[in-house]
């Protein structure tokens, strides 16, 4: 794992620490399927999803505790599928899109579209 700095942090316009999070070599297939296998890991990335979107933790509505919310945003991170950062006092993330397209090509792009089908089917 690497932790990148103010330059490599997606929006930084300020000093902020990426958290330690896997290069992308080191992604792995497996980790990214286990860390998108849980509805609330996968409502954060709906969250994200939107084009150039990095949304401090507590903007994303979750229903569990913090503390929970904390260990699900550490397993999406540890499998490489989002980046954070710190800005202010603040917890930003963002996906790796870009890793994630160049690894796993049109990964990415199918679960967020599997997820809005879902949800559309759900609506009355």
């Amino acid at each position: 794992m690497h932790q990148t700095t103010a330059e490599t942090a997606p929006g930084a316009a300020e000093a902020c620490t990426t958290l330690p999070e896997p290069g992308t070599d080191e992604i792995r297939l497996e980790c990214v399927l286990h860390a998108l296998a849980d509805p609330v890991r996968l409502r954060i990335v709906a969250e994200l999803a939107a084009p150039g979107a990095a949304l401090n933790c507590l903007a994303i509505d979750l229903p569990v505790t913090k503390s929970t919310s904390t260990h699900h945003f550490r397993v999406l991170r540890e499998a490489g599928v989002i980046r954070q950062w710190r800005k202010g006092t603040s917890k930003m993330n963002a996906l790796r899109r870009d890793d994630l397209a160049r690894l796993y090509p049109g990964l990415l792009e199918s679960v967020v579209a599997a997820l809005a089908a879902q949800r559309d089917a759900a609506r009355p």
